[in-house]
């Protein structure tokens, strides 16, 4: 799965983008906090399981940016670019 296929899956189990959990956190206070305190956040409000909350902490504490490492590749994991697309799967200009 794709990191972006991770944070569309994410909207689609909780109803908001992911943005909109990213500015939850901040106003939170979880930028800076340990990771396990987020995914337990994100269990408890939305019931998502490790892999997705460990994709939102990913954006919570460094931005939309990604490695190159897989984009344009043809795996599984392979993301069409290196930012991520956080206002939502039906606005993404990639998912035409």
């Amino acid at each position: 799965m794709s990191f972006q296929a991770y944070l569309d899956k994410i909207e689609e189990k909780t109803g908001r983008t992911p943005r909109e959990l990213v500015d939850e956190a901040v106003n939170r206070g979880y930028k800076d906090v340990k990771a396990g305190v987020i995914c337990d956040w994100l269990k408890e409000d939305y019931d998502l399981g490790r892999g997705h909350a460990m994709a939102l902490v990913h954006v919570i504490k460094n931005g939309a940016q990604i490695s190159d490492k897989h984009v344009g590749t043809k795996g599984t994991h392979s993301d069409p670019s290196n930012m991520l697309w956080l206002d939502g799967k039906a606005t993404n200009p990639l998912n035409v």
